[in-house]
């Protein structure tokens, strides 16, 4: 059975594990592209990544964004937001449904 994840900061990240998904908790990108990996070897299907993160270890994004699995799907977090995270999520829920409803 897939399972689903979220790393980034604390504060971006918390509110995940309430719904079930398993948090990792890292501001550092050596620490991130570990976990990155280690999940993507664990059965984890789905891992949202906050934006700030994802800026900093762009190649790993570039690794699996062919792949079916894991889908690493980069998120807006507490601060410093781009916008690229909710443009992704808005992008995956089109895909999803057919249409675009955050729009």
């Amino acid at each position: 059975m897939y399972k689903i994840a979220a790393v980034g900061d604390r504060d971006s990240i918390t509110g995940f594990a309430s719904v079930g998904f398993s948090t990792f908790s890292t501001d550092d990108a050596v620490e991130a592209k570990k976990i990155i990996r280690s999940l993507a070897n664990s059965q984890y299907a789905v891992i949202f990544i906050t934006e700030k993160l994802l800026q900093l270890i762009p190649e790993e994004y570039d690794r699996y964004k062919e792949l079916p699995v894991p889908a690493i799907i980069p998120i807006p977090g507490v601060t410093e937001n781009t916008g690229f995270g909710l443009y992704n999520v808005g992008k995956f829920v089109e895909r999803a449904v057919g249409s675009d409803i955050i729009n």
